[in-house]
């Protein structure tokens, strides 16, 4: 089971976290909100990094110009997009950012929603699911309907999000599987962005339990 923080603010978090062995670390690079890092602290906080870290950028609605600046500040990998992005535009991307992995993040009521993940099929290359919020578009700490989503089998990967914690994620595991998880705000000692490092310990500790990898292997 892979395991995704986001949400870091701090460089020798960060790092820390990239050496306790989380496989991807998320920055939010939308404006106005908690945890959001302009381009000099992103540049900041990669530059901390070990080699190999493989990193996130958090967008809502962001021009290409905003992208671009956020990919060559950070050294991204990949985009995870939460705002009202078509599928037309999620694949326009693969041309104007070559080499870039796009993650398509969407909010989740109940089953219902899940018809929204079908045109995304061919246009990312993978989906994250989150919680529903009528003006938050993530980091709510908030959980989905994880019975509704029972035998959930996308087309592509996907990770699950959603106010996940060291306190329920072996719950959560028990009825989903995801190929990944995502979690911020459940790993923070109160304040955004400040993360605590014994929760990632046992985030990590559940995510490589028998139990998970046996799941992430679907059997």
């Amino acid at each position: 089971m892979r395991v995704k923080i986001c949400g870091f603010t701090d460089p020798g978090q960060a790092r820390a976290a990239a050496r306790l062995g989380v496989h991807a670390l998320g920055f939010v690079c939308v404006p106005g909100t908690p945890r959001y890092v302009d381009a000099a602290r992103l540049r900041e906080i990669a530059a901390a990094l070990p080699p190999f870290t493989f990193k996130v950028g958090v967008f809502v609605n962001a021009s290409i110009k905003t992208l671009r600046a956020a990919i060559e500040a950070g050294g991204l990998q990949a985009v995870q997009l939460h705002g009202e992005e078509s599928p037309e535009s999620c694949a326009r991307l693969a041309r104007t950012l070559p080499g870039i992995l796009r993650i398509k993040a969407l909010r989740v009521r109940g089953a219902a929603d899940l018809t929204k993940i079908a045109p995304y099929t061919d246009a990312v290359e993978a989906v994250l699911l989150d919680a529903w919020h009528p003006t938050q578009a993530g980091g709510t700490g908030q959980t989905l309907d994880w019975q509704a989503l029972q035998g959930f089998r996308p087309a592509l990967p996907w990770l699950l999000s959603g106010g996940l914690r060291p306190a329920n994620l072996a719950k959560a595991l028990e009825i989903l599987a995801p190929d990944a998880v995502d979690l911020s705000s459940g790993v923070e000692n109160g304040v955004p962005g400040q993360k605590d490092l014994s929760k990632i310990t046992q985030i990590l500790r559940i995510a490589s339990s028998p139990f998970a990898i046996e799941r992430d292997c679907g059997e």
